[in-house]
């Protein structure tokens, strides 16, 4: 379903695109061209306000944390990719990039803490939302992948360091 942006004077011409199945909203432009994409979920925290507990079986229900480091990613074609992302939790990460990914696509990804940064992590992940451009939310385009495969190990190393890092910021 797309709903066309009519009185919002800074949007108009926009429209937003409604996908029920997936859970997403995506502004397109005047022209077709899809200018950003988020899920459901996103929409209704905002609403709802950042203080509320997220729910039960939320995307993000894992603590997260904004924080740069480096991340290698193949895509099913078997193209490699080096970029960095700049926001990681339990659930996954957020990738820069000047060309996201379509959403749904699946990921081997490789990534190096801070603290270890000559460790490299191995995870699996899906792209579950893609910013084709800095909007308010986000300051870099790129894509936020959901992990799909990833060992306890490899998990607790990085909710341990979200964890640790939030502490130490109260």
């Amino acid at each position: 379903m797309r709903l066309p942006v009519t009185l919002t004077t800074a949007h108009k011409g926009k429209s937003l695109e409604i996908d029920s199945n997936r859970e997403m909203v995506t502004v397109v432009g005047p022209t077709g061209e899809r200018l950003g994409t988020v899920p459901y979920a996103s929409i209704i925290e905002h609403i709802l306000g950042s203080n509320q507990p997220a729910p039960p079986g939320d995307a993000r229900a894992q603590s997260r944390l904004s924080l740069l480091l480096k991340v290698r990613y193949s895509a099913p074609t078997g193209q490699r990719f080096e970029s960095r992302a700049s926001g990681i939790g339990g659930g996954g990460l957020f990738i820069e990039s000047t060309a996201p990914l379509p959403i749904g696509t699946e990921l081997a990804v490789e990534f190096a803490l801070p603290d270890q940064p000559s460790d490299w992590l191995q995870a699996k992940g899906t792209v579950a939302w893609a910013c084709p451009k800095a909007d308010q939310y986000t300051f870099f385009p790129g894509m936020g992948v959901r992990f799909t495969d990833v060992s306890p190990d490899v998990r607790q190393r990085v909710t341990d360091l979200v964890n640790s890092v939030k502490k130490a910021g109260r």
